[in-house]
């Protein structure tokens, strides 16, 4: 599924500063920003160009999403060929190798309507993962007054009853978790994609905001006496199933942004000005009403781990930071590649620099500042605390730098809303309650 999100744009961003004088000079002295006379007198790059880096980079980075989650794949194979400790957890590996790829495609999600469109079954969060399997009912709970296929269980069900249709699940095929998925119109039902994956990966995270993560033993998927949990040829074929339609889907992504796939003409089908909102719409979208508000304040609001992103893995730090860095890559027109190599092309921040160069510092300065905010989460994540416990009540260091990284994508965002009305861009960003109705959010 879309993650959640609000059908109202944001309201019209105040007016926000340029940097300070003092700043300026020093990036002059520093040699990083030219004087105001020489920056207006710089060629800015063509619409047309800047939008073919733009697509030569969706390419790229979908690709590097493919070929990890090939990598992905092949562990799988290996993990329920010989299940042990070591091939799930290589398998666990590959997982959080392949978000770092993935997750920096996100800005390309907003604005093109081929992406959205494909998007949740991909990355569909969160979900009600009884569907899939068995779950700690005791936290979990049997029913669902909104999701009557929340304990279906289908990895240990040969048929399922929904609406007063019976399914058949005696084999899973990708037809059959297709079908399931968000079926009902319940967007929780989320039956393939990242989290599902994840969650057979990893199996639940019952720590709360305390620590650890999901702890499925390899013995999950052992066939024999020393099996736990039940059904472990039909979850081996569950996963493998899963990961090959999510390698299936990326693979017709990066058809897509080839340079006659739909995602690219539709970035020029109706001109280069509608290309460039496209660009500011993403980065505005993510940095607001997905990553700012539904990814992280409504957690925060709600002091609950059932919204961190990457709820299984406590990999939720990393998923959020490469989301920073995808944005920062398209900005500035340059992307390093998991193989070390660099793309690098005409991008928005030269147009703006020749025709608004305050605001593109401005832009540059708020992307530094992001990226140092959820740099500053990933080093807590990794050395005091995970992202699900920061979320607690309570934890107000944790809370604080929470925040922090809410304010910066704020402050980011403004800074995106005013380039677009300098440029005189349509743009509507996604919203989120959580920023812009927080008592409409509810609380369990």
């Amino acid at each position: 599924m879309p993650s959640r999100r609000s059908d109202t744009a944001r309201p019209p961003a105040q007016r926000f500063p340029a940097a300070p004088r003092a700043t300026r000079r020093a990036l002059l002295a520093a040699g990083l920003l030219l004087p105001a006379g020489l920056a207006r007198a710089q060629a800015a790059p063509s619409k047309r160009a800047i939008l073919a880096t733009y697509g030569d980079m969706a390419q790229a980075m979908y690709a590097d999403a493919l070929a990890a989650a090939r990598a992905l794949q092949a562990a799988v194979a290996r993990l329920v060929a010989a299940p042990s400790a070591a091939t799930l957890e290589a398998a666990r590996q590959a997982w959080i190798a392949a978000r770092v790829p993935y997750q920096q495609t996100e800005c390309y999600r907003f604005g093109n309507p081929v992406v959205d469109e494909w998007e949740g079954r991909v990355n569909a969060w969160p979900l009600d993962e009884g569907l899939i399997d068995y779950v700690a009912g005791d936290t979990y709970g049997d029913s669902n007054d909104e999701n009557p296929l929340y304990t279906a269980n289908i990895i240990a069900s040969r048929r399922i009853t929904h609406a007063g249709e019976t399914i058949d699940v005696a084999t899973i095929t990708p037809e059959v978790l297709a079908a399931l998925h968000e079926i009902g119109g319940v967007e929780a039902n989320v039956a393939i994609g990242w989290h599902a994956i994840e969650f057979l990966l990893w199996g639940q995270d019952l720590n709360g905001t305390g620590p650890g993560a999901g702890r499925r033993p390899h013995t999950d998927y052992v066939v024999g006496p020393d099996n736990t949990g039940g059904n472990p040829e039909r979850r081996a074929a569950y996963l493998t199933t899963v990961t090959a339609m999510l390698v299936a889907e990326l693979e017709a992504m990066v058809a897509d942004w080839a340079p006659d796939g739909a995602a690219r003409r539709a970035v020029t089908a109706q001109g280069p000005d509608a290309g460039l909102a496209a660009i500011l719409t993403g980065l505005g979208s993510l940095s607001y009403g997905e990553l700012a508000g539904e990814r992280m304040k409504l957690g925060l609001l709600l002091h609950d781990p059932e919204e961190e992103h990457d709820c299984f893995s406590d990999n939720t730090h990393n998923s959020h930071l490469n989301n920073v860095v995808g944005m920062r890559a398209v900005y500035l027109g340059e992307y390093r590649r998991t193989d070390g190599t660099t793309l690098r092309g005409p991008a928005m921040t030269g147009f703006v620099r020749a025709a608004l160069p305050a605001l593109d510092l401005e832009m540059r300065t708020r992307l530094d500042a992001t990226l140092a905010a959820f740099q500053a989460i990933r080093t807590r994540a990794e050395t005091v605390e995970a992202y699900d416990q920061m979320l607690g009540e309570g934890n107000a260091a944790g809370n604080a730098l929470l925040q922090a990284g809410i304010d910066a994508l704020l402050a980011q965002t403004r800074t995106i809303e005013r380039i677009a009305g300098g440029l005189r861009l349509r743009t509507s960003f996604e919203g989120s309650d959580s920023l812009d109705n927080p008592a409409a959010v509810r609380r369990p």
